[in-house]
């Protein structure tokens, strides 16, 4: 089994056929595309195929380590993750066209009007074990 992250995001790819941004859908359309998020993650964890799914909330701040007990915060000037990635799901499949393959049906979630997104979602395989070092 590999797992697999199945990433969406807000902007960055390629645009969805049915593109129509989140904020301008009914309350109705957000509801039926939460259900089948939440439908599709059942089923796949009634497969096992299932790890974690999260969506994300759109607020967000830069941290780093600036030296003792100062990390700077920043709200840009860059693209910040808050504004690209709406949220994630983790799979565990036995292959490569599995992983394809629910890519593919998860990117046919509903959006305005009902009508699938069709939308770019990015696969990335997790790293198993971290690289090993030979001399």
């Amino acid at each position: 089994m590999a797992k697999y992250l199945l990433l969406k995001h807000y902007r960055g790819a390629p645009a969805c056929a049915n593109d129509v941004p989140m904020s301008d859908w009914t309350p109705e359309e957000i509801s039926t595309h939460v259900k089948y998020m939440q439908d599709f993650a059942d089923r796949l964890e009634k497969t096992g195929e299932f790890v974690d799914a999260q969506g994300l909330a759109p607020e967000g701040t830069w941290v780093r380590y600036d030296g003792e007990g100062r990390p700077p915060v920043t709200d840009g000037p860059f693209a910040e993750t808050k504004d690209l990635i709406a949220g994630w799901m983790v799979i565990d499949v036995d292959t490569y066209e599995r992983a394809l393959e629910l890519a593919g049906e998860l990117s046919a979630a509903p959006g305005a009007g009902g009508k699938p997104l069709h939308e770019w979602l990015e696969l990335r395989p997790l790293m198993a074990a971290p690289p090993t070092i030979t001399e």
